[in-house]
């Protein structure tokens, strides 16, 4: 039974963090917590398998203390800017193997992806995904987002798949009204204020490409000076310091092997469950490496089958 997100006590400003979940653990999963061992069948056959799987399994960790990396210590760094911006932040995560969760929530540890090519990947298609997704979350979900909007202004900072899977939910947020911005994504959303992912302001934020996203959320916190997430004040302050801090890096790219470039895709695809073949693809260009693009798009075929 899905709980409602209850509304926010007067004078509070509450900011739901939303961010993706991450392929790295503090524990390993059992093997029937892999996705990978569920049987053939429907999407909704094999969710009912997971699911049960889940609830029974008995040793739990809260999500704060289950997921690792530097994708997750930024996402923690988003609710300590919040904070210093002047909100009251609570920090979710979606999960294609739990759904939407508060990082308060306990759950066993767990392997599930929305990449398509990964061993543990929850389906092949989009459309199977975002089946998968709506069914997950009716059987697990705590909230939905357009409920959590209810309660106050947002922040989601989500990686292209997982932009993707959610799309209706982001849509039904975007009617709902609310004071939302998007950092990432895949597609802007009516209602909803998108700031897509920038690899030329990683020299001014720092780190690594993992967490760009989650690090452009810091910043933007930074600029919010009026309580108002996406105000004109926030958005045209932001705007300012992006024109003065891009920086657009230009590499003389060295030429890569077919087993180089499938090492690349594999670790890659590791550190970031889910991502796109384009952006691995340009993430390989951005990091000084060349590789064609219709030979890109043949290795990486030929790297995420054998996984």
């Amino acid at each position: 039974m899905r709980v409602r997100a209850q509304g926010s006590q007067r004078g509070v400003k509450k900011l739901s963090v939303i961010v993706t979940c991450t392929d790295r653990k503090m524990f390993v999963p059992p093997p029937a917590l892999r996705v990978s061992s569920l049987p053939t069948g429907t999407v909704s056959s094999r969710l009912g398998t997971w699911t049960d799987r889940i609830h029974a399994e008995t040793h739990r960790t809260p999500l704060s203390g289950l997921y690792k990396g530097e994708h997750w210590l930024q996402a923690h760094a988003v609710v300590d800017a919040a904070a210093r911006a002047g909100f009251t932040a609570e920090l979710w995560v979606v999960s294609a193997g739990l759904g939407l969760q508060p990082v308060t929530a306990s759950f066993p540890t767990y392997a599930a992806t929305f990449n398509a090519g990964h061993e543990d990947s929850v389906a092949p298609t989009g459309v199977d995904r975002r089946l998968w997704w709506r069914e997950l979350q009716e059987r697990m979900g705590t909230s939905t987002l357009a409920e959590l909007g209810s309660r106050g202004p947002m922040l989601l900072v989500l990686s292209e798949v997982y932009g993707s899977v959610l799309t209706t939910e982001l849509r039904e947020l975007g009617q709902a009204g609310t004071d939302a911005l998007l950092v990432g994504g895949t597609e802007d959303i009516s209602g909803v204020q998108r700031v897509p992912a920038n690899g030329s302001l990683r020299k001014a934020l720092g780190g690594t490409l993992t967490g760009l996203n989650a690090r452009m959320a810091v910043s933007w916190l930074a600029h919010c000076e009026d309580g108002v997430l996406t105000s004109p004040a926030t958005t045209e302050s932001w705007t300012r310091w992006v024109e003065r801090s891009a920086h657009r890096e230009t590499y003389n790219r060295t030429p890569m092997t077919d087993a180089e470039v499938k090492d690349f895709i594999r670790a890659s695809a590791a550190e970031q469950p889910g991502v796109s073949r384009t952006r691995l693809h340009r993430l390989l260009r951005e990091s000084g490496r060349a590789c064609e693009q219709k030979r890109f798009a043949n290795l990486y075929s030929e790297t995420m089958g054998e996984r």
